[in-house]
């Protein structure tokens, strides 16, 4: 019961990994928001019984949780969803942005509209809850509560290394590992933690990618790509047991958790005037020579 009387806004939670995510957290002693629009990965529909039928879940399992449909990727709902929260549980300690979609095609079949829908969802859909729940957690403290917030962002080994067909996506998970590093700096002082995970599991968005790939005979029975795999990880980031970690990208997939070390500082050249653009080839090659080659991209 590591998350014993947190309270703990999940978006997208009512399928996939936002559903494993908030039954793990339930689990551990946490209240939870279950918040979902109840569209089809297209983006039509919208269907409120998926996310009532976890919270019901939750509830039948001893639990406390409650229902918020507000879409991610609108501002105002986005602070409607973190109000709700603090009216409904009178408190709101941590946030999980899980909420997506998927537009995969090449880029130069890319429309502008499948652009928009992927970094309105995952992108914008992160910053406008962790805005307004870091509003409420900074003004809680400013008014001298020992806070200890924590939120947990949801990026992709896509945004991190990069996945042909993906570019809007990869563009999405990119922006949002470094939201999570930005924004880690910046909420620190009021006792917030904010972290990323990139997990790897079976989900509606990942079926295609990860068909068949379930538990062989003779392996214990563990299905390294379920949902579930990930959500322990999850739990304890939103514990008061993860003091102290802040600004970090986890990838977690199956029994494996990793720490992504992202951009660094690299080899340098330094010169007492400006570089003329004909010597630049020889300093850059140079450089390249003592770099370490890059990761390679997901399907090249």
């Amino acid at each position: 019961m590591i998350c014993a009387d947190r309270v703990v806004v999940v978006t997208g939670a009512a399928r996939g990994l936002g559903r494993a995510h908030a039954l793990e957290l339930a689990e551990q002693g946490a209240a939870v928001v279950v918040n979902d629009v109840g569209v089809e990965l297209s983006g039509s529909g919208g269907d409120d019984r998926p996310a009532k039928e976890v919270a019901e879940r939750i509830e039948e399992l001893g639990g406390s949780a409650a229902v918020h449909g507000a879409d991610v990727g609108d501002w105002q709902q986005a602070r409607e969803l973190v109000q709700f929260a603090v009216q409904r549980f009178g408190r709101l300690d941590a946030v999980v942005n899980n909420a997506g979609v998927v537009r995969d095609r090449m880029f130069v079949n890319l429309s502008e509209q499948e652009w928009d829908d992927v970094l309105r969802v995952h992108l914008k859909g992160h910053a406008a809850v962790l805005r307004h729940a870091a509003e409420h957690w900074r003004d809680r403290a400013k008014a001298g509560e020992q806070v200890a917030a924590r939120v947990v962002n949801t990026t992709s080994g896509a945004g991190l290394l990069g996945s042909i067909g993906q570019t809007n996506y990869a563009a999405a998970k990119a922006g949002i590992a470094a939201l999570t590093v930005n924004a880690a700096a910046e909420l620190a002082r009021y006792g917030i933690a904010v972290n990323a995970i990139a997990p790897s599991a079976r989900t509606r968005m990942t079926e295609d990618v990860f068909a068949g790939m379930m538990a062989e005979p003779g392996d214990g029975g563990f299905d390294a790509m379920a949902p579930e795999n990930v959500s322990p990880l999850v739990a304890w980031l939103v514990s008061e047991q993860s003091t102290g970690v802040t600004g970090r990208v986890f990838e977690v997939a199956g029994g494996r958790i990793a720490v992504e070390t992202g951009w660094r500082h690299g080899p340098a050249r330094e010169a007492d005037r400006r570089h003329a653009a004909a010597e630049i080839g020889t300093v850059v090659r140079e450089l390249l020579a003592e770099a370490p080659e890059p990761e390679p991209v997901y399907g090249a």
